[in-house]
Parts: structure tokens; sequence; C-alpha cells
């Protein structure tokens, strides 16, 4: 499959029925040694075996840099952490264009990463965006 062939609709089906969005936690050590625990928003897109094109094709036409890695024999998976692709291509890619349980999991992923307190303040900055509807007024994809 190549990228020029692929739409915004069908890689927003894939993330529908293979996407995930969620939360990473690391441990973050403090000064004097204390431990906190950080959790960083993750997006995770997995495709299974035979699929390599595919995210090869989905990580062009988003214009995402980051490589897949395959998790087993079968399955390759896209992890994505960074603030700057979060914000500028995951979060417009699916911002009300996911139904079903997906839209709900994506709506409630964007509300924690205000409410959290172990969300880095950064990533506070994709909530904040989020309630003053920069993301309506800025469509991307």
């Amino acid at each position: 499959m190549r990228s020029e062939e692929l739409t915004h609709d069908y890689i927003r089906g894939l993330i529908n029925g293979q996407g995930c969005f969620t939360f990473h936690t690391v441990p973050n050590r403090l000064l004097g040694g204390v431990v906190k625990k950080v959790r960083i928003p993750a997006f995770i897109l997995t495709t299974h075996d035979g699929e390599d094109d595919s995210m090869t094709a989905i990580r062009k036409c988003l214009n995402i840099e980051k490589e897949p890695y395959r998790t087993s024999r079968s399955v390759f998976k896209l992890v994505i952490r960074d603030l700057g692709t979060l914000k500028n291509i995951i979060i417009p890619v699916c911002y009300n264009r996911l139904i079903g349980y997906k839209k709900q999991q994506f709506e409630t992923w964007l509300n924690k990463m205000g409410t959290d307190p172990d969300v880095p303040d950064q990533y506070k900055l994709l909530y904040r965006l989020y309630k003053r509807g920069y993301f309506d007024q800025n469509p991307k994809f």
C-alpha cells in the first residue's frame, strides 16, 4: 500500500479498530532520590502480520517520523508520546471524527490529561487547547 493511496478516513478507521489512547506510566526520580510516577499520554496503533507496508504508508501519509517496532513475529506497534506529534497530528486527525467506544476513549483521554496530577504540566497544554476549542478552530485533516 502506498501512502498516496491512503485517506485520512481510512486511517481513522484503522484507529477506530486498532488504535488506543492511553498513558505510559514511568518512574521519575526527583532531587533527593524520591521517586514519583509520571503518566505520559500515549497513542498506540497496532497492525498485524503482513501489514508493515501499511504502517509505513500510514506514517508517511501523516508525516510521522517515529518508526514502528515489532512486538512479536506478527505484530507491529507505533507508539506516539511526543507532545508535538500528539498536538499537531494525532489529536487533529481524531478530533470529532471517531465513533462509538473509540470516540469515548479519546475524549476521556483528553480530559484525563487535564485532571490527572501525575500527567506532566507540558502535556496539560493539550487539555487546555481542547477545552478552549483550539482543535475546533484549527482543523487540519
